[in-house]
């Protein structure tokens, strides 16, 4: 049965207001392969828009929250900002489209733009650019009116602006993250590749419910045309060969199309299917095969016939070094005063409970594999390391990792502490010093290291941190794996941005105390 035979069964009863029928045709490319040529029935510019609701809902709640937060920061602005004597008419044309002017600046600095929206950092560093426009505008238009701003004023605009622009974005992509996982407000997507590449993206694109893509349909060039060879890949129905996924598009009315390595899609085939896709308003995305390369590191290099995919070097340069341990010592020392009261009460508690010191010790690698002493408070019996033998057999861990969820040698206090990560607060310490960063790998003894792979030594280019991607992933939940490749993932991407990224889900990570124990 064709493609074109099984849509009468399989066409879904609530459907989206369609279009005109955009026809393909096959057709013969240099080299002896067919791909897909658009025929167009009709006018093209009758063509209606395909853009998934969920996009028109997202867009609409977040105009609507950025001019309330505008509104808002304009009138704490002038509340703090002119004193009643020097308040005049600028001041009141200047807020009165200061909300406009805010929509305008995010939207002329991509804010707005779909591919972004709920998925992409370049939302967040959007909010900057709008932000740094702005207050040159205010500054020309000061210039043209001789309005003399006040300082108060200014200053009051700019962070609120950029503050509660963030915020906005954050709390959105929380509530559109929370509708993606449960089934809602995602695009219908067809997957077109050979069929290992496909199912290995298929498998991806489930793990990674936050992207909002709902796969429907696959296409790939491992099964026949009567499809009697295989039926679905990862549970997915298959709808017919490369050449049959614009026909796969129209059938399941999707909006996402989605393609892997297949040897039937390059050069005029790739261009010839995107030709098709754009005149359905369908969003093509095409795997690099990358893995675990983040997208600031991703850029084109166009030339005349073709566009390259350059991939910059992980961020380790001397400047970005000296950034980040900077920014590391500034915010441990301030952590470190403001909450000395917290460790005074902690060592306290620990020495009325338990014998023993308050901190413990332990010799652990660092960067470049040199050893450094690690502090902690103590959460276990002073001889725990000599119980340890005798605990093997109920290691819940990894095969490198003892862990074990009702360990006896725990102290009272101890279970309280490694709840909610209190026990690791003297690492702040480690970072004054400067053998310890805030963000980082996890640091680890010399038996974990000597058991590592060849791939697992890059972990030791930077420095180790009191948290990480693994504190904000399941912590002790992960296996030794998933933790590893956590790892080299944020060695191979960091920046200061993700570090301040992490440190703010490392909040919400230990207030639930998931995976801790």
């Amino acid at each position: 049965m064709s493609i074109h035979e099984r849509e009468a069964a399989t066409r879904p009863v609530h459907r989206r207001a369609r279009r005109p029928r955009v026809a393909t045709e096959r057709v013969q490319v240099p080299g002896g392969s067919t791909a897909f040529a658009p025929s167009i029935d009709g006018d093209i510019f009758s063509v209606a828009s395909r853009a998934g609701s969920w996009s028109h809902t997202y867009l609409q709640r977040l105009v609507f929250w950025d001019v309330i937060t505008a509104c808002a920061t304009v009138a704490l602005a002038l509340a703090v900002g002119p004193g009643r004597a020097d308040m005049n008419a600028s001041y009141i044309a200047a807020s009165l489209v200061m909300p406009f002017l805010w929509v305008l600046a995010l939207g002329l600095s991509r804010a707005y733009e779909r591919r972004y929206l709920g998925v992409s950092e370049e939302e967040y560093r959007a909010v900057g650019r709008a932000v740094v426009g702005l207050l040159s505008l205010l500054a020309i238009g000061g210039l043209f009116v001789k309005a003399q701003w006040s300082r108060l004023y200014v200053i009051t605009l700019v962070i609120g602006l950029f503050a509660l622009g963030l915020l906005v974005r954050r709390l959105m992509r929380t509530w559109l993250h929370r509708h993606r996982r449960a089934g809602r407000l995602t695009q219908r997507t067809v997957v077109v590749g050979r069929a290992d590449a496909a199912a290995d993206l298929i498998r991806n694109i489930k793990s990674s419910p936050d992207q909002g893509l709902d796969v429907v349909a696959v296409c790939t060039s491992s099964v026949s045309d009567d499809f009697n060879t295989t039926t679905t890949i990862e549970g997915v129905p298959v709808m017919g060969s490369a050449l049959d996924a614009v026909s796969a598009v129209d059938l399941c009315d999707a909006e996402v199309v989605a393609v892997t390595s297949h040897p039937e899609l390059h050069g005029k085939g790739l261009r010839r299917l995107a030709w098709a896709l754009e005149e359905r308003d369908v969003e093509l995305v095409v795997s690099t095969g990358l893995l675990d390369v983040a997208g600031p590191r991703l850029s084109l290099r166009q030339s005349n016939d073709m566009s390259l995919l350059h991939i910059e070097r992980p961020a380790a340069t001397r400047r970005s070094v000296i950034l980040k341990s900077l920014m590391d010592r500034t915010i441990a020392g301030i952590l470190v005063v403001l909450l000395a009261p917290v460790f005074l009460g902690i060592a306290a508690a620990i020495k009325l409970t338990s014998p023993g010191p308050v901190l413990f010790r332990q010799k652990r690698v660092g960067v470049g594999g040199e050893f450094f002493t690690i502090y902690k408070f103590r959460t276990m019996v002073v001889d725990a390391e000599k119980q340890l033998a005798s605990l093997l057999q109920h290691n819940e861990g990894n095969a490198v990792q003892f862990k074990m969820k009702k360990d006896p040698r725990i102290t009272p206090i101890g279970t309280f502490l490694r709840r909610f990560s209190l026990d690791e607060l003297p690492q702040l310490l480690n970072v004054l010093i400067g053998n310890m960063s805030l963000v980082g790998p996890r640091p680890q003894s010399q038996a974990e290291v000597e058991q590592y792979e060849p791939d697992a030594m890059r972990r030791l280019h930077v420095r180790p941190g009191m948290t990480g991607l693994w504190q904000i992933s399941g912590r002790s939940n992960l296996d030794w794996e998933q933790s590893i490749r956590l790892d080299l993932r944020y060695v191979d991407n960091w920046s200061p941005i993700v570090d301040l990224q992490i440190l703010f889900r490392t909040f919400k990570a230990v207030v639930t105390s998931n995976g801790a124990y």
